[in-house]
């Protein structure tokens, strides 16, 4: 077995409590004021948040289409602690087409400080670490994570 490293992980604290992060997630309206770094805009296609649901979300700049942003399945859901999707497949577990394959684990925690967001995201090779790093990784969910902190903080 292999010791190669096929995750990448990032962490940030939003000083509101679990259950308005929870909410920001749950309503297609919120979700997309923050899930792709501004000023490029996402609308939610489909967030079936249940296992087997389908996730779809676009982006666009300007009022027009840019691309399709993300298409996946959820995986687990439990609410206000964890959410679990991946893009290997779509809605009812069926297999999908993906240029990077990837399952991505969220979990929230509350704490003395608000919650504590980590999203920790798998991958199936080194190759697919670099591609994601280089479509930029860290920088993009920094992003998403401060824009669901104002989003969250406002929302209290």
């Amino acid at each position: 077995m292999s010791s190669e490293k096929i995750e990448l992980t990032i962490s940030h604290i939003i000083k509101a409590p679990l259950s308005v992060i929870w909410k920001a997630w749950l309503i297609p309206e919120y979700f997309e004021k923050w899930w792709i770094p501004q000023p490029i805009m996402c609308k939610v296609i489909k967030m079936d948040l249940k296992v087997g649901g389908g996730f779809e979300t676009e982006m666009s700049k300007d009022g027009e289409i840019y691309q399709p942003h993300l298409k996946g399945c959820f995986l687990e859901v439990v609410p206000q602690e964890r959410i679990v999707f991946t893009t290997a497949l779509i809605e009812d577990l069926q297999p999908a087409e993906s240029s990077l394959a990837i399952t991505v684990i969220i979990t929230m925690q509350g704490t003395s400080s608000g919650t504590l967001c980590t999203t920790r995201v798998k991958h199936k090779n080194s190759e697919d670490i670099s591609k994601h790093l280089k479509l930029g990784f860290n920088e993009t969910w920094t992003a998403i994570l401060e824009q669901l902190a104002k989003l969250a903080e406002r929302m209290m």
